[in-house]
């Protein structure tokens, strides 16, 4: 579905992208010979049809991607960001960049379009941000079909809630997802803990941190077991925790 309205909207952009991709694969299958690049992007290019060319059209069109956003092009940019992914859902590459560049790029546009910093306000600027910040978070959440056990999707999540949409708490929620997932760097977890304690929320801070300690790899500088153990301390401090009710070891 989008595939299709975006593939219209950018019909010559596909044709001279995808041609070469197009006239290889018709003399590989003539049987499913389509009239023409542009004919077949108004179908919508399937990814059955595209088999094993997935890569490669995807790869094509985000070198495309690189040509008009250094013209701002917004609209064409806006497109393929949602196209790429589309085409070939496999790279992570494509969702991550896609939304990053859609949470911070594209508002900047949208402001210099509308008279730039000096003449936006500072309300309508905010509002651009967060209406982008919100528009990469749902390509962050259709990444997840594909790649439901990545721990960088949320990781992204978590930093445009954070960062843009100024949302602490749904921050740190997304951490802890990430955190939980096979592929997650040491520092997810670190970070749950530390959003908790900016919140207030010193006893889960607390808590969550004296389950990961015992878990975290003894000599490994990234799991940073020290530091955890740290900010145990500090944490049970801030509390009063009776000296016989603190977290082990001494």
């Amino acid at each position: 579905m989008l595939a299709v309205a975006a593939l219209g909207v950018t019909g010559a952009l596909a044709q001279r992208v995808a041609a070469p991709v197009w006239t290889a694969m018709q003399a590989r299958e003539p049987a499913r010979r389509p009239e023409s690049a542009t004919a077949a992007a108004g179908r919508g290019v399937t990814l059955a049809l595209l088999g094993g060319f997935r890569s490669l059209v995807a790869d094509a069109l985000w070198i495309e991607l690189h040509l008009v956003w250094e013209k701002r092009n917004l609209p064409a940019a806006d497109t393929l960001v949602r196209l790429v992914p589309a085409i070939d859902p496999r790279p992570t590459y494509f969702w991550l960049n896609g939304a990053r560049i859609m949470a911070y790029d594209f508002p900047v546009w949208r402001i210099r379009a509308a008279g730039g910093y000096a003449r936006v306000a500072a309300e309508e600027q905010d509002r651009l941000q967060q209406e982008q910040a919100r528009a990469a978070l749902g390509l962050l959440e259709t990444a997840r079909a594909f790649h439901p056990a990545s721990a960088e999707l949320w990781i992204e999540r978590a930093n445009l809630e954070l960062n843009r949409l100024r949302d602490p708490a749904a921050a740190a929620e997304s951490y802890r997802r990430a955190a939980a997932c096979p592929d997650a760097p040491f520092y997810a977890a670190r970070l749950h803990a530390e959003i908790l304690r900016r919140l207030g929320r010193k006893t889960e801070a607390l808590a969550w941190l004296t389950r990961l300690h015992p878990a975290l790899p003894r000599g490994n500088e990234a799991a940073a077991a020290d530091l955890v153990l740290e900010r145990i301390r500090d944490l049970e401090a801030q509390l009063a925790v009776p000296a016989g009710q603190r977290y082990p070891p001494r």
